[in-house]
């Protein structure tokens, strides 16, 4: 379970710190726990909230409408929101949440849709790009683990492989030939298999 400070709540959502302790105190939207020092902390149910609250905030729904709603209720506006809305940062929120709760069938399905709507490259630059560099802020605040980490690497590396491997072999025997490699100790591919794509 991840444990997150307000900082890094503020990084993760693109809320500042001092609008969360407003709302909090304000609206009651998320009750921080303590630490025997009295230090805040925040668990992950409540940057799943956070993270919905700013994508509504962010789309017009005031914050006193906000949290007059159910944690239900906040989930499906959102889920209307996805299904209008083309906001890169809404998106990228969506796969956060699924790799917070490891639910590969709906990383899956968001994935594919995104494909579908912006095509393959628009997807891995603007989506799937910020995408990593959010989960390295989680990774290096210890907000996830190795496992969630390696979970969402491999979803997207088999939907890049799947790619690759539907496209048609260049048999032509004067063919360029491109030679890709990572530096060493480089275990993260992601960047070399859509470049193996692209090429």
């Amino acid at each position: 379970m991840g444990k997150y400070s307000i900082k890094e709540l503020e990084k993760l959502s693109g809320i500042k710190a001092h609008t969360i302790r407003i709302w909090e105190k304000r609206y009651k939207v998320i009750t921080p726990k303590r630490t025997p020092t009295n230090i805040r902390y925040y668990s992950d149910d409540d940057l799943k909230k956070i993270l919905n609250i700013s994508i509504l905030n962010n789309h017009g729904h005031k914050i006193s409408k906000i949290a007059s709603l159910s944690i239900g209720e906040i989930y499906r506006k959102v889920a209307e929101l996805s299904t209008e809305e083309s906001s890169f940062e809404l998106l990228i929120d969506e796969l956060t949440i699924c790799m917070i709760e490891l639910d590969e069938a709906k990383f899956d399905k968001l994935l594919s849709n995104y494909i579908i709507r912006f095509g393959f490259e628009k997807t891995i630059t603007e989506i799937i790009y910020p995408f990593l560099d959010k989960i390295g802020i989680l990774w290096l605040s210890n907000n996830i683990s190795p496992i969630q980490e390696h979970f969402i690497s491999n979803l997207v590396k088999q939907k890049i492989i799947v790619a690759i491997d539907g496209l048609a072999i260049n048999t032509q025997k004067d063919a360029d030939k491109i030679v890709l490699f990572l530096p060493e100790e480089e275990l993260h591919e992601i960047a070399l298999l859509f470049f193996k794509l692209y090429a």
